[in-house]
């Protein structure tokens, strides 16, 4: 009887491919060439490619998100609400004291670097009125004054790897896990040469088209075109839209590249994807550290 139940075990095991180990809840993933950062307990860690054991980067009560390796790998951008105002902070990828970008009053919200990794690509409604709405601008690493990018919607973006392009993601979404949403807010990517301002749309039917990045030719995003939110290319040369991922169960809720390579959220866990072949991976990590803000304490109310 034992070895029967044994042998059963063993086909089972065979069966249903073994989850990969590690903490779970990991967040909005961004790759250097050796690292991968994300965010956990809403502060920033950093994680060798291939996974193991994170660090901490950021140790605050605050809220921290959207880290962004820059080119070079040895900075992380991300955007935290520590001084009151979602704002954008830079710091060291090997930890420190992190540097303030922006002061506006208006919220800005870290989206990427440069190519060149001189300025940090940032979303905000500054300068906007009657009704506030996102454009993107530019800040220097080591602060200063912005630059606007193009005076046009831009909740997020990626430039080309000539730097001549950006492809924008206009709207910011008021209910992300509306599944299958369908409505005024789905607005389509576009490609903006930042010379003429020509656009160049992405074809969409109201699909929720998010998280744009730009890996050699081709524009990768995440796309529900086929009711599940899913990772798809776009070949700028041949106008040509391709399916990378299929989950059907849990969606992929952001995507990053950095290194040649792709990294994306879904399920809670962090994926490695490589462009060429579709094939990914998923990344055990594991996250060890202590919230003493989320313990149980006396509140004078």
């Amino acid at each position: 009887m034992t070895r029967r139940f044994l042998a059963l075990g063993l086909c089972l095991a065979a069966a249903f491919p073994l989850q990969a180990q590690g903490t779970r809840l990991l967040r909005e993933p961004t790759a250097s060439a050796t690292e991968i950062a994300f965010t956990y307990g809403a502060d920033v860690w950093v994680v060798a490619r291939a996974g193991g054991q994170a660090r901490r980067i950021t140790s605050t009560a605050a809220v921290e998100s959207d880290p962004h390796f820059s080119p070079d790998g040895k900075s992380i951008a991300f955007t935290s609400n520590r001084a009151g105002t979602p704002a954008v902070y830079v710091v060291s990828a090997a930890g420190g004291e992190p540097t303030r970008l922006t002061w506006h009053p208006s919220p800005a919200f870290a989206r990427g670097w440069t190519n060149d990794g001189s300025r940090v690509l940032y979303a905000s409604s500054r300068g906007t009125a009657p009704t506030a709405f996102n454009r993107l601008w530019t800040v220097a690493r080591t602060g200063g004054p912005s630059r606007l990018v193009a005076d046009t919607w831009g909740f997020d973006g990626a430039y080309s790897p000539d730097g001549k392009q950006i492809v924008i993601d206009r709207m910011s979404r008021w209910d992300g896990e509306w599944r299958s949403y369908r409505g005024g807010q789905n607005t389509p990517l576009d490609i903006v040469d930042l010379a003429t301002l020509a656009e160049v749309r992405i074809p969409g039917e109201r699909t929720l088209d998010i998280r744009p990045v730009w890996l050699g030719g081709k524009v990768f995003f995440i796309s529900d075109r086929d009711w599940a939110s899913n990772v798809w290319s776009y070949d700028v040369a041949s106008k040509r839209l391709a399916q990378v991922t299929h989950f059907t169960g849990a969606e992929v809720k952001s995507l990053a590249a950095g290194g040649g390579q792709l990294v994306f959220e879904q399920d809670g866990w962090l994926h490695s994807l490589d462009p060429a072949t579709g094939a990914s991976t998923t990344l055990a990590i594991t996250v060890q550290g202590d919230f003493p803000w989320a313990e149980p304490r006396w509140e004078d109310v």
